[in-house]
């Protein structure tokens, strides 16, 4: 149809709209602008919070290019995809209750017209327009996460150890390996804007790599 705007949680259900039990999935490489940081992500104007607001201000001015008069090659009208998380911790097993070991890679997907050319004109027009924006601290990569586990979680962020354990329960029974660790992370992805969502009505979607036994 004319004019629709590409919507990533629609067009791929299957990564960003799955059901509250554990299924498998294959994810794809995706282009990600991510910054990375670490401790409590809940204090006002902190570290993590900071970060999310870098990561908007350059995703927004990539999706607002288009009011340019040249916006990048093979631009598209799309839906600013969630925004994602990965969390561990440094040499030991991720601990939800520890936020202040807590490390984490804060990231929102790109659409496939961006590029690191693209990402780049976007951050220093960020730079130009908000000079107190540290964009040297955001980058642009394609992750891959390939073969993981995931589901929806529904309720308060503290709530998802039962959650998880539904999907470790899956891994048993299907033979598979939680292979979260230093290189391949506890992955979060927010469908609901905790600071407008009562908690249990908030969505997450929970995602852990794996391999086969």
């Amino acid at each position: 149809m004319a004019g629709e705007k590409l919507d990533y949680k629609k067009a791929y259900k299957d990564l960003y709209l799955p059901k509250p039990k554990p299924m498998l999935v294959e994810v794809p490489p995706m282009n990600f602008i991510i910054v990375d940081g670490q401790g409590d992500p809940n204090p006002e104007g902190g570290e993590y919070q900071q970060a999310v607001e870098l990561l908007y201000a350059i995703t927004y001015t990539i999706k607002m290019s288009k009011l340019s008069g040249s916006p990048p090659a093979g631009y598209i009208e799309y839906v600013v995809p969630p925004l994602e998380g990965l969390w561990w911790c440094r040499g030991s097993a991720f601990d939800l209750q520890d936020r202040e070991s807590w490390l984490w890679t804060s990231m929102i997907r790109q659409p496939e017209f961006v590029t690191e050319e693209v990402f780049q004109w976007a951050a220093a027009e960020c730079q130009r327009k908000k000079p107190g924006l540290d964009v040297a601290k955001v980058r642009f990569e394609k992750f891959s996460e390939g073969l993981c586990v995931q589901m929806m979680h529904l309720g308060p962020f503290a709530d998802e150890p039962a959650s998880l354990e539904r999907m470790k329960a899956f891994m048993e029974q299907n033979e598979l390996v939680d292979m979260t660790g230093a290189e391949r992370k506890h992955h979060e992805i927010y469908l609901s804007d905790p600071r407008k969502t009562s908690p249990e009505k908030l969505k997450t979607v929970l995602r852990h790599p794996v391999a086969k036994a």
